[in-house]
Order: C-alpha cells, then sequence, then structure tokens
C-alpha cells in the first residue's frame, strides 16, 4: 500500500468513514514525475534527487528554506560557449557594426583581427586586448540602451552550427535542474565571469532567474542627472572580474550567503566549488563535462574556452558529481525534444 493510500485509510478510519475504505484504497495514485526527464538514469542523476531530497526533508541533513543557495556558472554549464564564448561574439558583431565610423580599427590589433575574422589574433591580444573591445563595443551610453542592443541582438544573431538564437543553446537538463531546484525552495543564481549587464535582460526569460540573481563581472559605471533625466552611464573600466577566485568573493559580496550547491564546468570555477563544498553540512558540486562532439562539442584540458583540468582532478578527491554530457544526458538543447 502506497503512502497516499495508508494516509486515506488513517484518515477515514479517524473520520468513522471505514465504509468509504475500499473505494479510497481503489482509487490509483499517480506515479511522482519525474523531475529530470532529459537526464539518463544513473549515479549523476541519483545523487542530485538524493541529495535535494535529504536537504528538504526532516532529518540531519535539512536546510532550513533561507540557506538554499544554489550557484551556476553560465557559459558551458548553462548553454554552449563553443567556440567563442557568445558575449564575444556579441562583443565582436557589435565591433563589426561600428567599425564604418573607426576607420583607425583597420589597422590596429585587437580590432583588426576582429574584422578579418582572425580569432587567433584576437585571442593573443590577451586580457587587455578583450578589455579593449569590451570598452569599444558599450561604454559611453546608458545601461538601458546597453540592455537594448543585448536584447535585439538576442533577437536576431544566429549560431551559425545550428543556425538558432545563441539563446536557444541552453541546456534542456540544466533548465529542469533549475526548475527542480527551485520546486523544492532553493533560490537559483547565476554567478558568471560573463558580463552582469549582458546576461540580465534575458536570464529571466531563458533561466527563469531575474536579474537581482545574476552576478558576474561588471565594469564601472556612474549616475548621471540631465535636467530631469537620470541614467546610469558605463564607463571604459574594469570594475570587478567575477571569475576564478573571483567568484567566491562576488558570492560574498552580492548574496551573501554560501551555496549548499553550486555547478560549474571549467577551472574558472574551481574557487567557487571549493567555497561551496568545503564547508560542514550537505554540500553539492558539480561538474558539467563536454563529451559529446557530436551533439556539441568535447573538449576539456586542452581548450582555450572552458579549459576544464585542475577541477576534473580534484573532482574525485572533493566527492564533486561530474556530469558527462554524452553519458548523462537524453537531450542537449530543448529544441531536440
Amino acid at each position: 500500500m502506497s503512502a497516499f493510500a495508508r494516509l486515506t485509510r488513517r484518515t477515514l478510519l479517524q473520520l468513522g468513514l471505514a465504509g468509504t475504505l475500499a473505494l479510497s484504497v481503489a482509487l490509483p495514485v499517480a506515479a511522482e514525475a519525474d523531475p529530470l526527464p532529459s537526464w539518463n538514469d544513473g549515479a549523476a542523476k541519483t545523487a542530485i534527487v538524493d541529495f535535494v531530497t535529504r536537504t528538504t526533508t526532516p532529518g540531519p541533513d535539512f536546510v532550513a528554506v533561507g540557506d538554499r543557495i544554489a550557484t551556476f556558472d553560465n557559459d558551458g554549464t548553462l548553454w554552449s560557449e563553443k567556440p567563442f564564448y557568445f558575449q564575444g561574439v556579441f562583443v565582436m558583431d557589435r565591433i563589426k557594426a561600428m567599425a564604418k565610423d573607426h576607420p583607425e580599427w583597420k589597422d590596429t590589433q585587437p580590432f583588426k583581427g576582429v574584422l578579418e575574422n582572425d580569432m587567433k589574433a584576437v585571442v593573443a591580444s590577451g586580457h587587455k586586448g578583450l578589455g579593449e573591445l569590451l570598452a569599444a563595443s558599450s561604454s559611453g551610453m546608458s545601461v538601458e540602451d546597453f540592455s537594448a542592443q543585448v536584447v535585439e541582438w538576442t533577437k536576431t544573431a544566429r549560431e551559425p552550427r545550428f543556425n538558432k538564437p545563441y539563446t536557444d543553446l541552453v541546456f534542456q537538463p540544466m533548465l529542469e535542474l533549475l526548475a527542480y531546484l527551485r520546486a523544492n525552495d532553493y533560490q537559483t543564481f547565476i554567478v558568471s565571469g560573463g558580463g552582469v549587464e549582458f546576461m540580465r535582460p534575458w536570464t529571466e526569460g531563458v533561466y527563469g532567474i531575474p536579474p537581482q540573481q545574476v552576478v558576474g563581472s561588471s565594469g564601472k559605471t556612474e549616475f548621471k542627472l540631465d535636467g530631469d533625466k537620470v541614467s546610469i552611464q558605463k564607463l571604459p573600466a574594469i570594475e570587478f572580474v567575477d571569475d576564478g577566485p573571483g567568484k567566491p568573493v562576488g558570492i560574498n559580496r552580492f548574496i551573501g550567503k554560501r551555496p549548499v550547491f553550486a555547478a560549474g564546468n571549467s577551472d574558472g570555477d574551481l574557487e567557487m566549488l571549493q567555497w561551496t563544498t568545503l564547508n560542514p553540512g550537505p554540500r553539492f558540486g558539480m561538474i558539467v563535462h563536454h563529451t559529446d562532439a557530436k551533439r556539441e562539442w568535447a573538449y576539456d584540458r586542452d581548450s582555450d574556452v572552458g579549459k576544464l583540468d585542475k577541477a576534473l582532478d580534484e573532482a574525485p578527491k572533493r566527492g564533486w558529481t561530474v556530469v558527462s554530457m554524452k553519458d548523462d544526458w537524453k537531450v542537449i538543447y530543448p529544441f531536440e525534444k
């Protein structure tokens, strides 16, 4: 007899309604729907469900609702990041659109590399060059104007391999995981090396994560009053880099509580996973391992984008769950369903 049937029997007896007992026990009891239908049955799925069950059921591992904090990297964890970070594609598209007003760019790196689609030259420019591209493509405008540009790009730009909007290349199994956690009173946060102003315009519609629960790298801004018009203006300088050791700092600064669940996919997430799991009490660390070259991309230790090396070695020592895209996911993207 199921738990539901036992509860029904006890309630009816207590109410003196034994005459209807046979009917109540005979009623079909609906099986609980699988919260992660795009996940194959296996160790990874079992570990997730077990952790959520333990932390939301009264017992030694119970976590109070206010402490159920889950943090997720974005690039490579919630959506694809190959062959180049999607925000990087947005920046390069902006540089190309602006190039007619900047003839000097055709002879100046890293702008020259962007205009010639020379990714090696762009990557070779390092953080300094990428900072110059970011500053040129987004500073000198209000946050609202920048958000409008991002939203327009998500509607019109197409990822060349799949010929889909970039926001279609989110991972269906991770969408289910986010929903499963929220159904169990977890707050889900993005903690990404990507730009916070780039992510906030679309994360709620795509992931169900509102702007105030997005932590990311940020440029300097300033308040501006022009008559009765107020705005926040973007400046050509970096304020905070939310990557590597910056992630625990960002979590502490903007969330104010240590997560009990953290998911990433690269060495840039190592410190976030350490900060989450090296603490008493129930903790869950998860790494999305890109192992499916046919349906997505396969890469780890030698990749220029999303390199996974140190964190992969540390995972078994720390008890982190490594999720194989090829083995653990029935589908990668929502459009495959």
